[in-house]
């Protein structure tokens, strides 16, 4: 049995520590990465929607590359938005300038009523390459 191995970028930002969560763990070939928000590196959220969600996706590469991976290596994406309705054509033109080409990763998205303060959360599932 595989042991499970922390995973966290190198400028991490403070919420893995106040939360006591890992940015990602490692278990065999498989890199599991924790929801993934627009935060600063106090923790805060970015206030600008887009801004938040451009952030949140440049944690989640942070955290991938940590783990040897890149968004080419996800095979599967769950995000979560707090008014999906309102934020839903934003946050697809930000997903369609990361993921320009097929083939895509899949991508479930569920709406939610809170965030700790964010609107925009990623988690993913990614396969190490090698």
């Amino acid at each position: 049995m595989s042991q499970r191995k922390p995973i966290f970028p190198a400028d991490r930002h403070d919420l893995y520590a106040n939360h006591r969560y890992s940015a990602a763990i490692q278990s065999g070939d498989l890199l599991f990465v924790s929801g993934q928000v627009g935060s600063r590196g106090d923790g805060s959220p970015e206030p600008d929607f887009e801004a938040q969600v451009r952030l949140a996706f440049a944690n989640l590469q942070a955290t991938l590359q940590a783990g040897g991976c890149t968004l080419d290596d996800i095979v599967d994406v769950t995000t979560f938005h707090t008014d999906p309705q309102n934020q839903f054509e934003t946050m697809m033109a930000v997903k369609n300038d990361i993921f320009p080409s097929a083939p895509y990763p899949n991508w479930t998205a569920v709406g939610v009523n809170w965030l700790a303060g964010f609107d925009f959360e990623i988690k993913v599932i990614a396969r190490i390459p090698g």
